[in-house]
């Protein structure tokens, strides 16, 4: 095996010595206190002590074990393999249907996103996370794909005429399911001066997802390509994913036009037909 995977496999093949690396990367503690904190026998902890004394990854002043350079630098980088699985597990369901198309998107900016299923026994929680969203926002802005669901929908025609500023870039097909959904409810709240509706012909990863931006957080709806399902919903507060997600709404929103009757003509397609 590689010596730095066989290096991984010690660390990992043993919780005492994963608990004990965590802790002494946040401060130095004696012998009784890592067995007390961690829960393990004397013998134990004196072997992963031990262990770790013999990679030159911690040392001794007096009775208190404090971890070198070299060993701070294996439990911080640990850590970091460990958050990055972390990340793999919670999106591993979702990564075919998130953008693919966008510049600059990275799994990264997702790393502690909600991420919300249509189970098969309760199929309305993405629904209900993007509800509760705009219900709690003044604004929001987004493109592409939506979550189009009767209630979503509703949803977000109310907020509108309830005040909420919002600046939405439709593809034509979904602007005319939306349209055709309820006119007069679309139109009413797209005529309001703080709603603002465009049409793009050619968003990115169109098919796949879109990008939704409320006050604090920026949520991707995730959609089958071929069947138009609702696959999921996912959204974070971190600050890189909001910068990220407002440089492309900005992009496509300037290149953008206004409703024309060539994009209200759309045919609908027929996934669309029952929101």
């Amino acid at each position: 095996m590689d010596p730095p995977i066989e290096e991984i496999e010690f660390i990992a093949s043993s919780k005492h010595r994963v608990e004990v690396l965590d802790i002494l990367a946040e401060s130095g503690w004696d012998r009784a206190d890592l067995q007390s904190m961690t829960g393990a026998h004397a013998s134990t902890i004196g072997r992963v002590l031990g262990d770790f004394e013999e990679r030159r990854w911690l040392e001794r002043s007096g009775p208190t074990y404090e971890l070198t350079p070299l060993g701070a630098f294996v439990a911080e980088r640990f850590a970091d393999l460990r958050g990055a699985m972390e990340t793999e597990g919670r999106l591993r369901d979702v990564w075919r249907w998130l953008p693919r198309e966008m510049e600059g998107f990275s799994v990264d900016l997702f790393a502690d996103a909600v991420v919300a299923y249509p189970g098969p026994g309760y199929p309305y929680e993405p629904v209900e996370r993007v509800v509760q969203l705009v219900e709690e926002s003044d604004a929001m802005w987004g493109l592409g794909a939506t979550m189009f669901k009767a209630v979503a929908n509703e949803a977000f025609c109310r907020a509108a005429l309830d005040g909420m500023d919002v600046e939405y870039v439709y593809s034509p097909a979904v602007l005319a399911a939306t349209v055709g959904w309820n006119s007069d409810l679309f139109e009413e709240a797209a005529a309001r001066d703080h709603c603002t509706v465009l049409v793009h012909d050619a968003l990115p990863d169109r098919t796949r997802c879109g990008i939704d931006i409320f006050d604090d957080r920026v949520g991707i709806c995730c959609h089958d390509a071929e069947t138009r399902a609702l696959r999921a919903w996912i959204d974070t507060d971190a600050p890189e994913a909001r910068e990220w997600a407002q440089s492309i709404f900005e992009r496509y929103r300037r290149e953008a036009r206004p409703i024309d009757q060539a994009a209200l003509d759309t045919p609908v397609p027929e996934q669309f037909t029952v929101p």
